[in-house]
């Protein structure tokens, strides 16, 4: 079956982990304490803090209880909804003040446009929230970017290595998952994709991993590639 849409992963996939470990998490970590006493009153960082508060057991007035909470959860590198979506109101922040910009793989922009060009619906998939992602995209490096996607998806679909969760993906694009390629760097959501049904491709990057691209060759079934160039869509 013809590849008419393609979802990528991004950390450590079109873009270097050391962005996010290095740069991101970092200043998350950082801001999120003013940020919190600076805006718990505004409508859509409270209804964040309800949800946490309500799961947590904070009561909303206590605002050092929730900034000591997030502060652990970053640390931790906690997989939660609600606190991607702090981390993505951080991070708006900082983009559109020019403090960084967000790293993208050089072979990347180009690949992507061919694709699109070759009519095939591009979608990235993250724990990152979908703001997150759009922010990411529109503050890279290569200039704006979010033209190139027809859309985003987080780990409101389900956890990045549960088959449901592609399953999921698969019936919101509208389409057989054969028809759907994931990219990623990460065996266990490449295996649970493949579950699902989709086609897969494995991108090892040499300034993100040790792995040796030929032995992991060797003991896969996903197609392994170490730049966008060499990925086939056949």
């Amino acid at each position: 079956m013809k590849i008419v849409a393609i979802v990528t992963d991004i950390e450590g996939t079109t873009s270097s982990s050391g962005f996010a470990h290095n740069v991101l998490y970092p200043y998350a970590l950082k801001q999120i304490g003013n940020f919190i006493r600076e805006h718990h009153e505004e409508r859509d960082v409270m209804r964040v803090l309800v949800r946490i508060g309500d799961r947590a057991g904070i009561p909303l007035h206590n605002t050092e209880g929730f900034v000591k909470l997030l502060q652990q959860w970053i640390r931790e590198d906690r997989d939660d909804v609600d606190l991607k979506l702090l981390q993505g109101m951080v991070w708006e922040r900082a983009y559109k003040q020019g403090l960084f910009q967000s790293h993208v793989y050089a072979d990347v922009p180009e690949v992507l446009q061919q694709w699109q060009n070759r009519e095939c619906n591009l979608y990235t998939f993250s724990s990152a929230s979908v703001k997150a992602q759009q922010l990411y995209f529109r503050f890279s490096d290569f200039g704006d970017m979010r033209l190139l996607f027809s859309g985003y998806f987080d780990t409101s679909m389900g956890a990045k290595r549960d088959v449901q969760t592609y399953a999921n993906i698969a019936q919101a694009i509208a389409l057989d998952p054969e028809a759907i390629l994931f990219i990623s760097d990460d065996k266990d959501e490449l295996d649970a994709a493949e579950a699902a049904g989709m086609n897969t491709t494995w991108v090892i990057r040499s300034q993100d991993t040790s792995l040796d691209p030929e032995r992991v060759r060797q003991k896969t079934s996903h197609p392994v590639v170490t730049s966008f160039e060499q990925i086939e869509l056949a």
